[in-house]
């Protein structure tokens, strides 16, 4: 087996889960903003925590995409076409999320708000949702034929897999969030978050330990399972660091639990990239699915200058923003005053707004 092939795949997985760990806290965040917060000001302070990087985090999604594309087309093609319903929900999904954060606070009315609130949280959930779905089905198979064509109507793709695959990061985006913000806040916030995390983490965290079990058993190999003891070890220590106020070593395990969960699900389809369900001679692998060696090496190299500096700017980033915030810490919401030189009757045009 070539080794570039083999490479990508490892770095498109890692991608992936870079974008579950980055990316997930902030979903759940979103999703979280009209069950936990109690008031507008807890809602702004939510909002706030992920503020400066949530846009940041979704550059994985569009790195891990592009990176598919660009070494295994095959797979790209046959896996976005077959998903090409649930796809425009999670871009929906998405663009309405990210207008909602850039909107919520330009108009100071409950009623503006209140609607962007549910733009922020149906958003996170249907991006969440559809992107669980699709990497479940990316390695438990989708009905291909011989070409790598989608076979039954729009709705093929609408199995069992797919749900628990949403499920899954659902779940876990939903605990990862309370256990960023037990790490990110203070107050009766950080309160209820840690208490959240105690109460919630068995049961957020079940549907994705469901998939990769399911995984194991499906392809056999042992190392799998010793993956699948890590990752539960992981998710018992995050559980009792958080029982122990030590939230930062409790975000931490979550993130280990993540990592090698995602290790043992790409590694028990290994070196299947998108499986068949009509026969496993149709399977799309890292062979047969790859660009040309000559593309694989000249984006080894981009990557190995572009990587690290991705990286460290978005370690800076997190440094820089890494103090804890509480509602102490928001001034109130209000109306921007006209700029000097417009007339008094400017602002009954609705250029208003708020704080965020």
């Amino acid at each position: 087996m070539d080794f570039l092939p083999t490479l990508w795949f490892i770095l498109i997985a890692v991608l992936w889960t870079g974008y579950l760990f980055l990316e997930g806290f902030d979903l759940g965040v979103g999703m979280l903003i009209k069950v936990f917060a109690r008031d507008e000001k807890e809602r702004r302070l939510l909002l706030n925590t992920v503020g400066p990087v949530w846009d940041g985090n979704e550059v994985w999604l569009l790195t891990a995409g592009g990176a598919t594309f660009a070494a295994f087309p095959f797979w790209y093609a046959s896996l976005f076409s077959a998903l090409y319903i649930p796809l425009v929900f999670v871009l929906l999904g998405l663009i309405f999320r990210a207008v909602a954060f850039e909107y919520r606070g330009k108009v100071h009315s409950d009623t503006w708000r209140t609607v962007w609130d549910w733009a922020i949280a149906l958003g996170s959930f249907v991006a969440a949702f559809g992107i669980g779905a699709m990497l479940a089905l990316t390695t438990t198979g989708l009905p291909l034929n011989e070409n790598g064509d989608r076979v039954g109507g729009p709705f093929a793709w609408f199995t069992w897999y797919a749900v628990l695959g949403g499920l899954a990061v659902v779940g876990f985006c939903l605990v990862h969030a309370s256990a960023f913000l037990a790490l990110k806040t203070d107050g009766e916030v950080r309160i209820r978050a840690r208490r959240l995390v105690a109460r919630w983490l068995p049961l957020g965290l079940l549907p994705l330990a469901a998939w990769v079990i399911a995984l194991a058993v499906l392809n056999g190999k042992w190392f799998s399972w010793l993956l699948i003891a890590v990752a539960v070890a992981a998710a018992v220590a995050a559980w009792v660091a958080n029982s122990k106020d030590r939230e930062g070593f409790s975000f931490l395990a979550m993130g280990l639990f993540l990592v090698v969960g995602s290790a043992a699900i790409f590694s028990a389809v290994f070196p299947v990239v998108l499986p068949s369900t009509l026969n496993a001679a149709w399977n799309l692998t890292v062979e047969n699915a790859s660009s040309s060696a000559y593309t694989l090496r000249l984006m080894s190299i981009v990557a190995a200058v572009g990587v690290p500096l991705v990286l460290a700017y978005q370690a800076w980033t997190y440094w820089i923003f890494r103090k804890r915030i509480s509602v102490d810490h928001l001034p109130e919401p209000h109306d921007f005053a006209p700029a000097v030189g417009l007339s008094a009757a400017a602002p009954s045009a609705g250029v208003t707004g708020g704080a965020v």
